[in-house]
């Protein structure tokens, strides 16, 4: 009989755990998987029948998109119950991952609407809930205190950027040379070998892996299933009885993210079991939330309008040959595998005086405002007459502004968390993101390829308004966070 492998004890990775590099890898091909469907999802849905879509208004096609993406992350706060109270990260990752796999399978071999309604809502429950479980894994590799910890993780979050990296590359060829059904198998095959890795080498994760922390009692898992079944009948009887329509998915999304929001806001503040300086603090991520919604309504556009932009307004030609629409998705990844690192030793090497979190918050929110308003100097280009060089500036301007932001407002939920509503405050967290996806589909509705400079100048400037106040709001917020940088 074998003897268990002891995870946090194990080197056999480069001095890291075995675990590691099954985690980097299921992770790599999720993403690739992900991005490279993401990349011409878009354009599939309203391009015309006669170039292999499925000729959808294009308005309501960038709804879809936006609605799916705030989906994803609505998700990640079911998949991190599940694991909580029923099957443990581990297990959670592993049954996401297939759910996932069967999403990008529908969308290759389902005919029209049936097989992206399938595919999506497989592709976005599948991605919710391994994408927050992965993490969650890869910290149970380490003991408290390990100093490879860091190092771990680093290693880990390269792997989600390269496959975000390669997966546009690979399926906008498959989707130029063969079609978009082709696109979507080779999303599907990548995913299947991430699933096939993560299999061979699971006994390497440890038994901390598939701990369930808080486990639900067996008594009430019968209401949970009942509730669950109620709510996925509804859910199909409004899509069935056209109450939900493509043309207003990203409604109900923003309509349902912010109401599940209030009701988390509302039970954790008036909770009899938090101190009033926990009570503080989780008022002072009110504001924050807001901006951290207004951040991602733009930096999410780069499924939806960067889509369009890419597809109509972008000079593609490189040396006569037409580089796919999708491959714009993959500046962002590699601009981030670049300047993370250069970001995260300034804020080291600052130490005490680097900006507080509610500053980071106000450059992340206006640098994003100031990309889009750097679309205006190319607004009469006409169609495909935008220089590539000058979009990839732009998303490097993206990608600075999501460095702010972004990898902090983590960090700061749990800072600011009561000690027992943590993983709802983390929630919180994922769904201001949810929220700003949403709207970015229902804002992306009203972009005209013809007539963009209403478009960028008031989003771009709303962007920058919203943190000119979150600004004036600092001395106030820093208040309520109470001793919290």
């Amino acid at each position: 009989m074998s003897t268990p492998i002891d995870a946090q004890a194990d080197t056999r990775f480069f001095g890291h755990p075995r675990g590691l590099a099954n985690l980097f890898g299921v992770e790599m091909w999720e993403r690739f998987s992900f991005y490279g469907m993401q990349g011409i999802l878009a354009i599939y849905l309203y391009y015309q029948v006669d170039k292999g879509g499925l000729g959808i208004d294009r308005s309501a096609a960038l709804g879809i998109v936006g609605a799916y993406g705030g989906t994803v992350y609505l998700a990640t706060v079911v998949g991190a119950w599940i694991a909580d109270r029923l099957l443990g990260s581990e297990r959670t990752l592993f049954y996401s991952a297939i759910v996932v796999m069967i999403g990008h399978i529908a969308l290759a071999v389902l005919p029209g609407l049936t097989g992206v309604g399938v595919g999506l809502a497989c592709v976005a429950l599948g991605s919710g809930g391994l994408k927050g479980n992965a993490t969650s894994v890869v910290g149970t590799l380490y003991a408290e205190g390990d100093q490879r910890r860091d190092a771990g993780f680093t290693i880990f979050y390269m792997g989600i950027n390269l496959g975000g990296f390669i997966g546009p590359l690979l399926t906008g060829l498959a989707q130029q040379n063969g079609g978009f059904h082709l696109g979507f198998g080779l999303a599907a095959i990548g995913m299947a070998l991430g699933l096939i890795q993560y299999t061979i080498g699971r006994k390497n994760l440890g038994a901390k892996a598939s701990e369930v922390p808080n486990p639900l009692p067996s008594t009430q898992r019968t209401l949970v299933i009942g509730v669950a079944v109620v709510i996925i009948a509804a859910i199909a009887a409004l899509i069935m009885s056209g109450v939900v329509t493509p043309d207003n998915l990203a409604d109900v999304v923003v309509y349902v993210v912010v109401a599940i929001s209030v009701v988390y806001f509302v039970a954790i503040l008036t909770s009899k079991k938090i101190t009033s300086e926990e009570r503080s603090r989780v008022l002072s991520f009110i504001p924050m939330y807001i901006a951290s919604a207004a951040f991602f309504s733009l930096y999410q556009q780069q499924a939806t309008v960067v889509s369009v932009y890419s597809d109509q307004r972008l000079d593609r030609d490189l040396f006569g040959w037409t580089m796919p629409v999708s491959w714009v998705n993959s500046i962002n990844p590699v601009f981030i595998i670049v300047f993370a690192p250069v970001v995260a030793a300034i804020w080291t090497k600052l130490g005490p005086k680097q900006p507080s979190t509610p500053m980071k918050f106000v450059l992340g929110t206006v640098l994003m405002g100031a990309a889009f308003l750097l679309f205006l100097p190319m607004a009469h280009t006409g169609a495909n007459g935008s220089p590539l060089i000058a979009l990839a500036g732009i998303l490097l301007v993206f990608t600075i502004a999501e460095l702010m932001l972004s990898p902090v407002g983590l960090s700061l939920a749990t800072k600011l968390a009561p000690k027992v509503f943590r993983t709802q405050m983390v929630a919180l967290n994922f769904l201001s993101v949810s929220l700003g996806t949403a709207m970015s589909g229902k804002l992306a509705q009203s972009y005209d390829p013809k007539d963009e400079v209403p478009y960028f100048s008031i989003i771009g400037g709303t962007a920058i308004v919203v943190g000119v106040v979150l600004l004036a709001l600092i001395p106030f917020i820093r208040k309520l966070m109470k001793g919290v940088h």
